[in-house]
Parts: structure tokens; C-alpha cells; sequence
């Protein structure tokens, strides 16, 4: 079952692929407690990484095992019918990770799931709020570990469509706490790469966590300016877009890597006010990559006390999460679990995690050459979404 073997520098990348996925599972496998679930857990690793095409487990057990009927079931068992938990296995994912580079944030980012018919967990009309449009299948939200040139995710949710206790926002929310529970290591700060979602409640409860975050918010979000409601001057409030214009004149320079072009250096223009906000004193800080225009982007956070500069090259983890999401997807086939199992799904994306990570270990999850703008790219604003839940 080994991951590939040869000479040359194609044997050398295979070598170091096969030590990484050996070192990883030998790293978070310990809760299953069984030498069997382990030795089953290395072969789906290994055939998300090896398969070509579509993951389903008819193809794995075709490529890492015997490929008859009874290794289908077995594999089939291993994650649809078994009772392993998941979390344990994230857990050390993210203790793993910790470990062999200090964590600079955790960015949360919608994994829309295209997916027609009635035979996949959470399949419904959706709203994919990077698009800004509706799509038929699965929402999940990604929980992602940054550390330098890291992106890897470890953590998932699943949003439950008609679910009146599980809005939009609180599904984003529950991911990324559940696996900051299990971290260690100190607190860091969340990085909320999902549109409208710094509501009231959501700044709330990050509050009473005491988790520091960084959201994305729209520039027509409304705030008033603290300087001003001190002052008794101008307590009307005022449009994120507003603010920023009204402090650009305190706008630095700023250089920042590039996602999409690894060394390649951008620069932006960055300025932060406080502000209240969701009934909090908070910081809002924008990006300008045309001194002339508006501000292409504006987030909030609670660290109201960090340096703007800081706090928008930490936003651009975003990127790299995007970059490395786009990329991996359909490598280790985050998108390719089918079957009405919500444990199936949930043990499906934790191993295709810890795929993902195996790749970024050894190297070989390289990003295909992109042309790069003349000037840093930003998404577009998506329409605002549809109330939660959608």
C-alpha cells in the first residue's frame, strides 16, 4: 500500500508524500483504538491522495486494497457504519500542526457543495455567499489552520438546512469553537472570511468566548465612529465605507505577499478607527489599493489595541486559504462523500483533512502558475444573502 515508489526526483516526492501521510496518521490516529480502524484510516488516507478522479470508496478500495466486493464494504463500514469519533482525530490534527509551526489564526471560510437528488446529508437550496447566489446542495464552513506558508483545514460543519435552532451564522460559529477548545496552546484569533456575518449576536458570542476576532463586514455596514460619539459631535451612524473615507488621511503604506504569487510582494494602503459596532467598542480597519478610490475591503475586530498594518496582512491568510482550497479540493476530495451518514460526511472530511495536510507536509500540493494583476485582487461583493437560515 505504499503511496508510490521510484527513481529520480518523481521517487524522491513520492518518498517524502509516503513519509508524510506515515508520520501524520502515526500522529492522530491514536484514538482508534483498534489496530484494524488505524490500518484502515492510513488506506483511506492514502487513496484520497492516490486515486485519480472522483474519491468514492469503490474506487479506493480498488486502488489500496483488494478492490472486491468485500474490501468495498469493509472500507464502506470503516466510515459510514463504524463508531470512531471524529473529533479526537482533529484534535491532534491541530495539536500536530501546532507543534511544527506556531498558529497565526484561524480562518473560517463556506465550502458551498454542488449536489442534485436526495441521497447526500444536507443537500438543499443553498446560498453560496461568495457567489452571491443560490445553488442546489451542501453548505459546510471550514475551519483552517494558518502558520506561515501553511493552510490546511481541521475542522468542518455541516450547516442543517431547517434546522430552527442552527442559523446560518451559529453553524459558522460552532465550527471553529469546537476545534479552538481542542488547541492548546493559547488563544488565537479567528479570522471570519464570510460576508455579513459580523452580526450582534455574532460579536456576542466571541465576546463571551473570549476568542479575538477578525470579520469581513459589508461597506454599508452601519457604526458611529467613537471619537465622535465622545465628543457629542456626530453620534449619527455612519457607513463602513463612510468612516474609512473620513480617516484617510491616516492611511500607511503596507506590503504584503501574494497568495496567488509565492515571494511576489503587493502593496495597500491601510487605516483604522474605533468604532461601536454590534453594541461594542471595536476597530474598523479598510484597504485602499487606489489612494484615489474607496476602500476595496473593511473588517472589524475586538483586538482594537493591534496595528492596523498587522491586522490586514493577517486577513490575508484569507487568500491562501482560498488558494489552498481551490487547489486541494478535488485532490484529496473534500467534496466526494455521498450518503445520507451526517458521521459518514464528518469522517470523510477529517481524513481528506489529514490528506490535505500530508500534502502540504511533503510539498506536493503546489498551486498550478497563475498571471498575476497589475494591482491585488479582492472579491467582488457578494448581494446580501438570504436570512438565516436559507
Amino acid at each position: 500500500m505504499d503511496i508510490g515508489t521510484g527513481t529520480g526526483s518523481g521517487g524522491a516526492r513520492r518518498g517524502r508524500l509516503d513519509e508524510a501521510v506515515e508520520e501524520l496518521c502515526g500522529a492522530v490516529f491514536p484514538s482508534l483504538r483498534r489496530r484494524d480502524q488505524r490500518e484502515r484510516g492510513r488506506q483511506y488516507v492514502r487513496g484520497l491522495i492516490t486515486v485519480e478522479g472522483r474519491k468514492s470508496i469503490r474506487n479506493m478500495a480498488h486502488q489500496t486494497g483488494g478492490g472486491g466486493p468485500a474490501e468495498e464494504q469493509a472500507l464502506h463500514h470503516f466510515i459510514a457504519g463504524s463508531t470512531w469519533e471524529w473529533q479526537p482525530i482533529r484534535a491532534a490534527l491541530t495539536r500536530y500542526l501546532t507543534g511544527a509551526a506556531p498558529l497565526n489564526a484561524w480562518v473560517v471560510q463556506p465550502m458551498a457543495i454542488p449536489r442534485g437528488g436526495e441521497h447526500s446529508v444536507g443537500v438543499g437550496n443553498r446560498f453560496d455567499p461568495y457567489q452571491g447566489q443560490m445553488f442546489q446542495g451542501q453548505q459546510a464552513f471550514g475551519t483552517w489552520f494558518t502558520s506561515g506558508g501553511v493552510a490546511t483545514p481541521v475542522g468542518w460543519r455541516m450547516h442543517r438546512e431547517g434546522d430552527p435552532d442552527e442559523s446560518y451564522e451559529s453553524c459558522a460559529l460552532a465550527g471553529v469553537a469546537e476545534i479552538a477548545r481542542s488547541a492548546g496552546g493559547g488563544v488565537r484569533p479567528v479570522v471570519l472570511d464570510v460576508p455579513d456575518i459580523a452580526t450582534r449576536a455574532t460579536v456576542s458570542r466571541f465576546a463571551q468566548a473570549r476568542v479575538p476576532l477578525v470579520a469581513r463586514v459589508g461597506a454599508g455596514a452601519r457604526m458611529v465612529p467613537v471619537d465622535a460619539r465622545r465628543s457629542g459631535s456626530g453620534a449619527v451612524p455612519m457607513t463602513a465605507r463612510d468612516v474609512l473615507q473620513s480617516v484617510r488621511g491616516l492611511r500607511a503604506p503596507l506590503e504584503w505577499v501574494d497568495p496567488d504569487r509565492p515571494g511576489a510582494r503587493r502593496s495597500s494602503l491601510v487605516a483604522g478607527v474605533r468604532v461601536l459596532f454590534a453594541g461594542r467598542e471595536m476597530l474598523l480597519f479598510g484597504e485602499w489599493t487606489d489612494a484615489r478610490r474607496q476602500p476595496v475591503q473593511a473588517w472589524v475586530t475586538d483586538l482594537t489595541r493591534a496595528a492596523p498594518a498587522a491586522l490586514l496582512r493577517m486577513t490575508k491568510e484569507t487568500g491562501r486559504v482560498s488558494r489552498a482550497a481551490g487547489t486541494s479540493l478535488g485532490r484529496v476530495g473534500l467534496r466526494d462523500f455521498t450518503g445520507r451518514s451526517p458521521a459518514g460526511w464528518h469522517r470523510h472530511v477529517t481524513l481528506a483533512s489529514v490528506a490535505h495536510a500530508a500534502l502540504w507536509q511533503s510539498g506536493a500540493l503546489t498551486p498550478p502558475p497563475t498571471t498575476p494583476p497589475a494591482t491585488p485582487t479582492t472579491r467582488p461583493t457578494p448581494r446580501p444573502r438570504c436570512p438565516s437560515p436559507c
